[in-house]
């Protein structure tokens, strides 16, 4: 089970509870249950139960048994244990003495569910279904359970923790297997079901509607969730969400919840980004994504303002790392990515799974916007690292000087600095006050850049400030972090 933490909410990994009887007018009842294989009982309402009967097989029940290492001597270099032990007072952990409780390999056990996607045994379920967190424990046993009660022992192919899938295969053959839809099609407001194994309840059925399509949750990049109202408890991770033709559409993986139960929002990963997952773990035993090289932030209204562009959509650059695919394409710090291979970039979220869903040494034609107008440029993938999340650029700096109207004194960074920083120059801001610290500028923050034209000077940034107008953005870095921060002046 995996958990997520936010504000005082408590996001874990899934399961089921059977709601209430569904209460809905006979009409809506009614354009609700088109498909075949879901009639509508005497009342109007949907009726799941030869939809379940159809897809019920093809689902299973994962238990895991899993041993975390602990060290042996639980004192480790304690000065006092160690007086001990050389004065041969008897003590756990000591030759001919038990250990502490407690010490050496602990052995958990875990349960969630899957789906068997061919008919020779691969199954599909959750990364942390039967890998823990990363580095948290070795994995010494998986067990698959049919619904006929047969048990086989599973073999991990491969995990991808980005997306959180995991692909398994038992030595069978002629397994019944589900029939996979496309997420794409699924549309806010459908009917959905989910069946897995909360809490060890095997082919539990819970029902509900698709809430919301192309969720982005903290942390994750490449995964755009479908959002249900679908029972969802710890148990059910891995299980397939269900479209009413009695498709795949979803692997249902994480939930919201303040208690550490589900409390009526619940999230899946598309079968679309889970099945290109599968195909690659199967043909090289690993993912490949692209990989571009550059570090994104969103942009809003002030930013949009600030470049010129007619709308607040794109992924803006905030820096490009020296040798990369983006650099070779000519792509600057504070260009504004709008489209890739012709597909629209609506949220800067989007860039990083479009990238990361190409493989490396693929061509890919961007649109960017720049100095007030779009163009485009070819970029070759380079291969994003296995366990790298993002570009690291360098640690930020120091410079000094008032700037009237904006609300900063800043000095210029000194040569030592700029070269430990591997940048030309900048100012530091040593005091912040009025609209830049309304905007969010901190003491700290190296200014690179204002409007896409560095500053190494007190002179240079207070002649360029002249000409900004009252909207501009600046470039700094903070940390290990390049940013443009929106200012307005009025």
């Amino acid at each position: 089970m995996r958990k997520l933490v936010l504000a005082s909410a408590l996001a874990m990994a899934l399961s089921v509870a059977l709601p209430g009887d569904f209460v809905l007018p006979a009409a809506h009842a009614q354009a609700a249950a088109p498909s075949a294989t879901v009639g509508a009982n005497r009342y109007g309402l949907p009726d799941f139960g030869d939809l379940v009967e159809q897809v019920g097989p093809a689902v299973v029940n994962i238990s895991t048994v899993q041993q975390r290492q602990r060290g042996d001597d639980p004192f480790g270099n304690d000065p006092f244990y160690d007086f001990l032990r050389r004065f041969g007072v008897p003590v756990p952990g000591m030759p001919g003495m038990p250990g502490l409780p407690g010490s050496g390999p602990q052995i958990s056990r875990g349960i969630g569910s899957g789906f068997i996607v061919s008919a020779d045994g691969y199954v599909l379920t959750n990364a942390h279904v039967v890998g823990g967190e990363e580095g948290d424990s070795v994995m010494t046993e998986v067990t698959v359970r049919l619904t006929d009660k047969r048990e086989f022992k599973a073999k991990v192919v491969g995990i991808d923790r980005r997306t959180d899938i995991a692909l398994l295969k038992i030595e069978a053959a002629g397994l019944p297997t589900v029939k996979i839809g496309q997420a794409d099609a699924a549309r806010v407001g459908e009917w959905v079901i989910a069946v897995g194994s909360p809490f060890g309840f095997d082919n539990t059925v819970t029902a509900g509607i698709i809430s919301a399509k192309a969720r982005r949750l903290p942390d994750e990049t490449y995964v755009p969730f479908i959002q249900t109202d679908v029972a969802i408890n710890p148990g059910n991770s891995g299980g397939p969400l269900f479209n009413l033709d009695g498709e795949v559409i979803g692997i249902n993986s994480q939930i919201y919840s303040r208690s550490g139960g589900f409390m009526g929002i619940s999230f899946a990963i598309p079968i679309d980004v889970a099945m290109n997952i599968k195909d690659q773990l199967v043909e090289h035993g690993r993912v490949q994504r692209g990989r571009l090289g550059i570090m994104i932030q969103g942009v809003d209204k002030d930013l949009a303002q600030s470049f010129g562009l007619p709308d607040e959509r794109g992924a803006l650059v905030a820096q490009v790392e020296p040798g990369s695919a983006a650099e070779k394409a000519g792509v600057k710090a504070g260009d504004v990515v709008l489209g890739v291979d012709g597909t629209r970039i609506g949220d800067s979220a989007d860039l990083p799974r479009l990238i990361g869903e190409k493989r490396p040494g693929t061509r890919v034609r961007m649109e960017i916007w720049r100095d007030g107008r779009s163009r485009d440029l070819v970029a070759t993938l380079d291969e994003l690292p296995a366990q790298a999340s993002a570009s690291e650029p360098p640690a930020a700096t120091a410079g000094e000087g008032a700037i009237a109207g904006l609300g900063v004194n800043v000095r210029p960074l000194q040569a030592q600095e700029a070269s430990r920083l591997g940048i030309a120059g900048g100012l530091v801001v040593e005091a912040v006050s009025g609209a830049a610290q309304n905007a969010g500028l901190q003491r700290g923050d190296v200014v690179l850049a204002l409007n896409n034209q560095a500053v190494s000077s007190v002179e240079q940034f207070r002649e360029r400030l002249s000409r900004a107008g009252k909207r501009f953005a600046l470039l700094i870095q903070r940390g290990n972090t390049r940013i443009f921060v929106p200012i307005r002046l009025d």
